[in-house]
């Protein structure tokens, strides 16, 4: 039986998009980073073409935690044929060709979605020798690596280093918090709670998010995956009574909610 190891991978970047079922002039992006875009980076990594099999790459079990969740950002922007042409319509005549549209329409609209300034951590789950070239590669990729689309090259380093085989929550577990510099002077806890998602073929929720193919030619079909959602608790680095980016902590002074209700 192969020996399996745990791969972790930091991706951060000032943007990042996971597609989503959108199409057309309208992309959205998931929360999180989806299976397809991270057997995407790994298989560009690689130098591994279009067309070429992903099939090793598929039985890979993901878990993602989000260390830095960012903030939606809206791309909306215009465009036009360089020709000075009407668009074409998304109609097609009797022979199949594209018509244009009817008023001529010379504008467009598009609108893409994007994660800012967010921080994930990855953990993948597989056969050790796998993992082992994967890491190589991403270290040392033969294309340059994007988060979700090429226009969001990530922020520092990719890969985090292999780990000893463990359950995906224990792995996520043991990885420190990689938010922003920022985020972790504002912190002035302890311990921080983050989102994770791992899946586990008991889960109780579906993510359909397994590529079978990136071949532009036939399309890529989507299968569905089990995945869990846990919570998983980490250190600041922060000491206790240790200030928060120059301010006394809250101590006794936290804010509390429900205190205007008595409760």
């Amino acid at each position: 039986m192969t020996d399996h190891a745990v791969l972790v991978l930091r991706l951060a970047a000032p943007l990042q998009s996971w597609g989503g079922p959108s199409r057309y002039n309208r992309r959205e992006t998931q929360p999180q980073p989806t299976k397809s875009g991270i057997l995407g980076l790994l298989a560009a990594a690689e130098g591994r073409s279009r067309e070429a099999s992903i099939t090793d790459l598929l039985d890979l079990r993901l878990g993602v935690r989000v260390d830095q969740p960012g903030s939606l950002l809206r791309d909306y922007h215009t465009f036009s044929d360089h020709r000075g042409v009407p668009l074409p319509s998304a109609k097609v005549n009797a022979k199949g060709v594209q018509t244009k549209t009817s008023p001529a329409k010379y504008t467009g609209v598009t609108q893409r979605f994007y994660l800012q300034d967010a921080v994930f951590a990855a953990a993948l789950r597989g056969p050790a020798p796998l993992l082992e070239r994967l890491e190589h590669a991403v270290r040392h990729p033969v294309h340059p690596l994007s988060l979700g689309r090429r226009s969001c090259p990530p922020t520092g380093p990719v890969s985090l280093g292999l780990q000893a085989d463990a359950p995906l929550s224990d792995a996520l577990a043991t990885v420190p918090w990689q938010a922003s510099a920022h985020r972790r002077r504002q912190a002035w806890a302890t311990e921080v709670t983050l989102e994770a998602t791992v899946e586990d073929p008991a889960g109780d929720q579906l993510a359909a998010d397994v590529p079978d193919t990136y071949d532009l030619k036939t399309g890529t079909l989507f299968s569905r995956r089990a995945v869990r959602h846990l919570w998983v608790t980490v250190p600041t680095g922060r000491q206790a009574g240790e200030p928060a980016d120059g301010k006394a902590s809250p101590g006794t002074h936290e804010h509390d909610p429900f205190a205007l209700l008595g409760w």
